[in-house]
């Protein structure tokens, strides 16, 4: 990749933001440390409790007025309280500008969330790749993630968010390097050193299904079967489980996002598989019928098998990205940012009713 696009996907966050796009159906908790287990772990659920889940927002639900410079990551936690009375936050890293390590800019932060009555539930953390083949390129991914782990543990999260394979690869249309079983003995090393870094931190270091490998939820379940770390988990997310995508025609976001997925895991066995290891859900929305349920997922059968995993009182992202499509792909079948985050929570709300 040459250093226009690498640097245009890097200003723009979308190395690996969180854009699941459609999918091709619709084209065709706690410190890790601590003895009692994990919120929202199955082992925390029993068969007599009542289902239960609270509701996080995603900053990503705002990326088109991010990347617009109408919104910044300062304004987002005003925005989840005053707009939508939601008190549980979801951070992109892409959206702090580089002031991870800026104290003063983390003061402020953490001040106004305070003010409000916020809690910082995690950093969704972007950019080096923890799978690099190359030793020293792996390891260099693995100490850039260290400030956002002290980050976040100074806003109070509880856990980052990071991803394992090349997600630039995968959106400029190419394959990622190395075969499943070598990222996968990448991954448990780079992965692994972090989670010892973050564990000394008291933080959960969780992996989302996302672009490449990643995708594959028997790839990632492996992943985590070769780890004892306490603090590790996986992240759930509806709409990312396309493996293959075609070539965007042109270098920009509407390119991006009119790419189609040519290859694609069965979402509700992927999240079936990565249950036993979640600690957090990433409801992914990009449209809505008339009757405000989603067409690409059926959250009543998704959520029937978050339950019946035992996975219970823990926290579910609203993570709506058809307004990015909309204002910035051009698509204005899509709800705004507003209205598809208002939408993705009463169909959240609706859940609880009928599965709590």
């Amino acid at each position: 990749m040459n250093h226009s696009r690498r640097q245009f996907l890097g200003q723009l966050g979308f190395a690996t933001a969180g854009l699941g796009f459609v999918s091709m159906n619709a084209l065709t908790a706690g410190s890790p440390a601590a003895a009692a287990p994990a919120a929202g772990s199955p082992a925390a659920a029993t068969s007599a409790a009542k289902f239960n889940f609270d509701i996080s927002l995603a900053e990503f639900s705002f990326a088109s007025e991010l990347f617009g410079g109408k919104m910044t990551n300062m304004d987002f936690p005003a925005r989840a309280k005053n707009d939508y009375d939601i008190t549980i936050l979801e951070y992109v890293s892409g959206f702090f500008n580089n002031k991870h390590k800026d104290q003063a800019y983390l003061n402020e932060l953490k001040k106004r969330c305070d003010d409000l009555g916020m809690k910082n539930h995690l950093i969704m953390v972007d950019g080096e790749n923890l799978t690099a083949l190359d030793n020293a390129a792996r390891m260099k991914a693995v100490e850039a993630h260290y400030p956002w782990v002290d980050a976040a543990k100074f806003l109070g999260c509880t856990a980052i968010r990071v991803n394992l394979g090349d997600a630039m690869a995968m959106l400029s249309g190419k394959k990622e390097e190395g075969t499943p079983a070598q990222l996968a003995t990448a991954a448990v090393d780079g992965y692994g050193k972090l989670l010892e870094y973050a564990g000394k931190a008291g933080l959960n270091v969780i992996v989302e299904n996302h672009f490449g490998v990643s995708t594959d939820p028997d790839w990632l379940v492996g992943v985590m079967k070769q780890l004892k770390a306490p603090n590790k988990g996986l992240l759930p997310d509806f709409g990312n489980f396309c493996a293959e995508r075609s070539k965007p025609e042109t270098l920009d976001i509407k390119g991006f996002m009119a790419t189609k997925c040519m290859k694609e895991h069965d979402k509700y066995d992927g999240v079936r598989k990565m249950m036993p290891y979640a600690r957090g859900i990433s409801a992914k929305t990009h449209q809505f019928d008339a009757n405000g349920n989603d067409p690409e997922t059926d959250f009543i059968k998704i959520f029937k098998i978050i339950k019946d995993s035992g996975w219970n009182n823990g926290i579910v992202g609203i993570e709506y990205e058809g307004g990015l499509m909309r204002d910035m792909g051009g698509d204005t079948t899509k709800p705004t940012n507003d209205e598809g985050i208002r939408q993705t929570k009463a169909l959240l709300e609706k859940v609880l009713v009928e599965l709590g």
